[in-house]
């Protein structure tokens, strides 16, 4: 234990001397680590897949859910996204060294703030090996450095994929030691690197509520965190019904494993009677289980009748619960009630609505005809994202590029004294 222990601190140490070394590291030795890095994975995912297929094989011995299956699975499709990913975030502006407006006091001095590193960021994610080049990209461009901390059902796939980011930094001449992976499944490495205070700035783990809850408890390190996402989507009154009935059926079958998709469809009641038993028939079909309230079952036989505790569930699978409700301010309250503040969406034509939907749901992300699973980073825009965070502070929503940095003041002058 304790060997193992010392080589979690050797892991911090290095960690922050190559933090070090990335506020100095220029934006075009970043974007070509980057590039180096998606180059990789292309030539190498032959490779890549045969790891990934140690980890997936293992994964079915023991018996792991299809959800998680889903995520641990590296396909064509998911190294294409992570290249792509990558070569997005190398285009994008460094937003190391960004300064904001500079106010121009009486006395004459300039003052201003400047975006900086967070410094050393530790990641313990489960069973989604995309995150390892995921956040060793976003770190990477932000300045950062990055100790990650995969799950154990993914350990052979982190390990290659390990190899690819360092490969991107030998090349662009930056310290190996500014993305490392954690390379044992040993849970008690997870608690010595969320108590290292003098080595990690921040700790932001993406996992299921067990690992959160856990962090929760255990960490001294200051934690960017969601606990789960409970995502609504709201059918308005007035709303284009056929346009919900894609966007809904899309909230929930894109991915039913991805935090983004529609646990709980809420329906004004006006609108119901017509779209209830049209979008029940789509989701039945696909193989989707419906839970209701008493309404939803006097349209929808086949519902079972839904309790506080299916209002309350992140299913992460073929399972939606169906409430009807007599007004939109129904709808909200009953998001405020039972959501996680993750992502909601309405579904309406009247601009008044939508406004006050967007106003009034206190939700990381808030949807107008949109489906839930669009919170993801890429989809913004950011590249890619770290994790989707439901703090209120420092930063909320999908976490990218700006959320990996703070601000630092600077002031200029030209001898000016205070009197």
């Amino acid at each position: 234990m304790t060997t193992m222990i010392e080589a979690i601190q050797q892991i911090g140490r290095e960690a922050r001397q190559a933090a070090r070394a990335m506020m100095r590291a220029t934006s075009a030795q970043k974007a070509q680590a980057l590039h180096v890095m998606a180059d990789a994975l292309s030539s190498q995912r032959a490779t890549l897949k045969a790891a990934n297929q140690r980890d997936v094989e293992a994964a079915k011995i023991r018996s792991l859910d299809n959800a998680l299956l889903d995520r641990l699975t590296l396909s064509d499709r998911s190294i294409d996204l992570m290249i792509e990913g990558l070569r997005q975030i190398a285009a994008m502006p460094d937003p190391v060294g960004e300064l904001t407006a500079t106010k121009i006091r009486p006395n004459g001095m300039q003052v201003a703030q400047m975006r900086v590193p967070l410094g050393v960021i530790g990641i313990i994610y489960e069973s989604r090996p995309n995150v390892t080049i995921d956040a060793a990209a976003l770190c990477l461009k932000s300045g950062n450095a990055a100790i990650l901390r995969g799950g154990s059902e993914a350990l052979h796939s982190n390990l290659a994929l390990g190899k690819v980011v360092s490969h991107g930094l030998m090349a662009a001449g930056l310290p190996e030691s500014a993305v490392q992976v954690i390379d044992t499944p040993d849970r008690a490495a997870v608690g010595a690197l969320i108590t290292m205070t003098e080595f990690v700035d921040v700790i932001i783990p993406r996992g299921g509520k067990s690992l959160i809850k856990r962090l929760s408890e255990e960490a001294r390190v200051p934690m960017i965190k969601h606990l789960d996402g409970n995502c609504h989507v709201y059918i308005d009154e007035f709303a284009d019904l056929s346009m919900a009935v894609d966007i809904a059926f899309n909230a929930k079958t894109y991915r039913y494993g991805v935090c983004g998709a529609m646990e709980t469809l809420l329906i004004h009641q006006a609108v119901a009677p017509t779209f209830l038993p049209e979008i029940a028939r789509a989701l039945i079909a696909h193989g989707v289980e419906l839970r209701g309230c008493a309404r939803t079952q006097a349209l929808v036989p086949q519902a079972l009748l839904a309790t506080d505790e299916d209002w309350a569930t992140e299913y992460l699978g073929p399972i939606l619960a169906i409430r009807v409700v007599d007004t939109m301010s129904e709808a909200i309250a009953h998001i405020e009630r039972w959501g996680s503040g993750h992502t909601e969406s309405i579904v309406t034509s009247h601009i008044i609505q939508a406004q006050q939907f967007q106003r009034e749901v206190d939700s990381s992300s808030v949807y107008v005809n949109l489906p839930t699973c669009f919170a993801d980073g890429f989809e913004y825009g950011l590249g890619a994202e770290i994790g989707i965070s439901t703090n209120r502070l420092h930063a909320r929503g999908p976490v990218g590029l700006e959320g990996l940095t703070t601000l630092k003041w600077v002031l200029q002058g030209h001898g000016q004294t205070r009197g």
